[in-house]
């Protein structure tokens, strides 16, 4: 029997965030920042005959949580919504807040439990040594995973140590 041998060695790294992200707003200007500004200096790259920027977003998605409640506060039902974007969570809270025929059924009042949503979206980065690295930002944390340059690290520590709700 052969053994199986091996042919890379990627790495993985969590930052735990001292304050969860609450406010979507928050949390969307730092994904847009990364893109936009491209503080890792990512490099633009061709794939399957298509030229890729160096930042993209390779999957996001994000879930809004409702509780319903009766006269008496009490929790009678609960209803979570995962959403592909921004714009279609917004439009979910909306449309979940306003369904009366919704709330009828369960047989309470609906409440956006906010605190109890989250967001998630993965960077597919591309750093100028040609790895392909991803970058996960949750509520609650950032996940780098699939890089072998520990100067890829150093590079998303050091820009994640001047954004403020990273710390």
């Amino acid at each position: 029997m052969t053994d199986f041998i091996e042919t890379s060695n990627t790495k993985a790294s969590t930052r735990e965030f001292t304050d969860s992200i609450t406010d979507l707003s928050v949390f969307q200007s730092v994904i847009t920042s990364l893109i936009e500004d491209n503080p890792f200096e990512c490099t633009s790259y061709y794939q399957s005959g298509e030229e890729t920027d160096g930042v993209v977003k390779s999957k996001e998605y994000y879930t809004a949580k409702f509780i319903f409640e009766d006269n008496d506060a009490k929790t009678v039902g609960t209803l979570s919504v995962k959403c592909p974007t921004v714009a279609a969570y917004n439009a979910a809270v909306t449309a979940v807040l306003a369904d009366t025929a919704l709330a009828t059924a369960i047989g309470g009042d609906c409440i956006h439990s906010s605190e109890k949503d989250t967001f998630s979206c993965t960077l597919k980065c591309h750093d100028p040594n040609s790895e392909i690295y991803y970058l996960t930002l949750t509520k609650e944390k950032a996940r780098l995973t699939s890089y072998q340059d520990e100067a890829i690290r150093t590079k998303v520590e050091t820009w994640a140590d001047g954004v403020a709700a990273l710390v």
